[in-house]
Formats: C-alpha cells, sequence, structure tokens
C-alpha cells in the first residue's frame, strides 16, 4: 500500500511539474511571441483555466505527501519526503501570497482594460513562477530518490 500511495503521488507531482514548467519555458515563450495583442489574451485565457485546476492540484500532492511521510514514517527515505513536503508548502505560501494576486488580476485583462504596467507584472509573474518552478523540481527530485 505504502509503495503504490509514493509511486501514484510522485506521478501526481511530477505531472504537475511537467505542466509547470511548460507554461514557464513553452507556452508563454510562445504566447509572448504571437502578434499584437493575441499574447495577453492567451495568457487571460491560461490564468482561468489553470487557475482553477492548479490550486487543486498543489493541495492534493502536498497532501498525498503528508500522508506518505506519516505513513511511512519509518521507512527509508521518509527525510527526503518530509522535505519534498516542506518545498511544496513553500510552493503553495508562493503561489498565494505572490502569484495567485497578479493572476487573479490578469485573467481579467483585455486589451481594452489592462493596466499600462502590463507587460511589467506579466514579467514580475513570469520570474516568480521560474522560482516557483525550481522549488516543485527540487520536490519532485526528492520524492523520485525516496522511491529508489
Amino acid at each position: 500500500m505504502l509503495t503504490t500511495l509514493a509511486v501514484f503521488t510522485t506521478v501526481l507531482v511530477g505531472l504537475m511539474v511537467g505542466v509547470e514548467f511548460s507554461v514557464a519555458f513553452v507556452i508563454n515563450r510562445i504566447l509572448d511571441a504571437l502578434p499584437e495583442d493575441s499574447g495577453q489574451l492567451g495568457r487571460a485565457h491560461g490564468g482561468r483555466m489553470l487557475g482553477a485546476v492548479m490550486p487543486v492540484w498543489y493541495i492534493t500532492s502536498l497532501t498525498l505527501v503528508t500522508v506518505w511521510a506519516i505513513t511511512g514514517h519509518h521507512h527509508h527515505g521518509t527525510t527526503l519526503v518530509i522535505t519534498a513536503g516542506a518545498l511544496l508548502l513553500l510552493s503553495v505560501i508562493m503561489s498565494i501570497l505572490l502569484l495567485v494576486p497578479i493572476n487573479n488580476q490578469s485573467k481579467t485583462w483585455t486589451p481594452d482594460n489592462r493596466p499600462a504596467d502590463w507587460k511589467q507584472q506579466m514579467n514580475r509573474w513570469d520570474r516568480l513562477h521560474h522560482v516557483r518552478v525550481a522549488v516543485i523540481v527540487t520536490a519532485f527530485a526528492l520524492l523520485a530518490t525516496a522511491l529508489t
């Protein structure tokens, strides 16, 4: 049972990392290269879509890692799982305090109502998101290592 939980949790976190990595290094670059207002409209749509899904994914991942750490507390790799859980908690805190406020504004923007500094706000979101990606990649690596 513990092995199934560990594998499922690691896969779930790995998929989340893949989505967030893709947003950071592929999708946003594609959107930024689109002509005229297409990129900003695409980012707003992505903010609405992923803004609805990712909180559930982050909290579910953190919950499963916590359950893994508690149920496997006598097993090899528990320190790695606890550290990964702390990093996932950090990513949730970063999201709530830093990224979500920007996302909540930007997902409502259109070319007619966006603020003058919208590009600077998107650049700030991107920088913060890159840090969050590094945090969750590290958490994923620790979980994968704990499986071995």
